[in-house]
């Protein structure tokens, strides 16, 4: 039995339904968590959560240190530890807290590297045709790029969800919050085009095998609602065709799009609601700019600079 699959305590399973029921974390969070405490239960060998001390924790970073994991897992394993011992200290069933002192890795700054405007706009474009999956990739890059939308929040989309009149989807994001996001014309043109008849209708089934397909916004072609894989494959696919190759996945669009909306004057707290960042720091990371565009806005601006008369 691997880590993975061996049954965890009943104080984990406890803390689990907590993050479920009172926090409100999604089905991936949980899975995610699962797997971290797995791999922490299997290494204590057994020993019970409620005897660890501090040093424990401390020889379980170092160890996963010592596997050679990147300091970003170093970090996130220990988050799901730190939080499950916070859980059983704030539930009185331990005495104190012994992962409260111990200072994740620190993790380098991970600068997304979005796509030029000019990229973007070929990798749009070059879908042509108009066969049901042809529709459903320009929708699906075109709301992907148009909102910066996770590609999960993507494959969750309901048809009643959908607003194109008025030019508004309602997306379901971490934690189960709810936001409002803006519908372009370019990308309401090209989910009305995948809508139509000839479009999603035409891989729709006579017969849903799921309850939730039927409302689905995007189907695969088996008619079913497409997954995040599946999503992910058609990013993927569109952009080998045009060479962009490993510098091109659903992320890449997000960062495109708030990257974009920020180099043409858009209000930081704007793109911060539009992404669902709970914090404006995660939205800051956007905001550094390229010695280029540096260069450029200082020539423009600046009136000793030599830009302008």
């Amino acid at each position: 039995m691997t880590a993975t699959t061996a049954p965890l305590p009943l104080v984990a399973e406890e803390f689990l339904t907590w993050l479920a029921v009172e926090r409100g974390r999604s089905a991936n969070t949980l899975a995610a968590y699962r797997r971290d405490l797995a791999t922490y239960v299997a290494w204590l060998g057994g020993r019970p959560l409620e005897t660890v001390e501090e040093a424990d924790v401390e020889r379980y970073v170092g160890s996963l240190r010592a596997e050679g994991r990147a300091a970003s897992s170093v970090a996130r394993a220990l988050v799901s530890v730190r939080s499950l011992h916070r859980f059983l200290a704030e539930e009185g069933m331990v005495a104190a807290d012994p992962a409260v002192g111990v200072e994740p890795p620190r993790v380098p700054l991970g600068l997304p590297k979005p796509l030029a405007e000019a990229e973007v706009v070929a990798l749009l474009d070059s879908v042509v045709g108009e066969a049901p999956a042809d529709r459903r990739d320009r929708a699906v890059l075109e709301v992907l790029y148009g909102t910066g939308m996770r590609i999960g929040e993507l494959c969750g989309l309901s048809l009643g969800d959908l607003d194109l009149t008025g030019g508004l989807a309602r997306v379901l994001g971490k934690g189960a919050k709810e936001r409002l996001v803006p519908l372009g014309r370019l990308a309401r043109e090209r989910l009305g085009e995948w809508l139509a008849p000839s479009g999603r209708g035409a891989l729709a089934p006579e017969r849903w095998a799921r309850r939730g397909d039927a409302e689905a916004v995007f189907l695969n072609a088996r008619g079913g609602r497409l997954t995040r894989q599946g999503a992910w494959l058609v990013v993927k696919g569109r952009g080998d065709r045009i060479g962009l190759g490993d510098r091109l996945s659903p992320h890449v669009l997000r960062h495109s799009c708030a990257t974009h909306m920020l180099d043409h004057g858009a209000d930081i707290r704007v793109v911060q609601e539009l992404l669902g960042h709970a914090s404006l720091s995660t939205t800051q990371v956007y905001t550094k700019v390229s010695p280029e565009r540096l260069r450029a806005v200082y020539e423009a601006a600046h009136p000793r600079a030599g830009g302008r008369r």
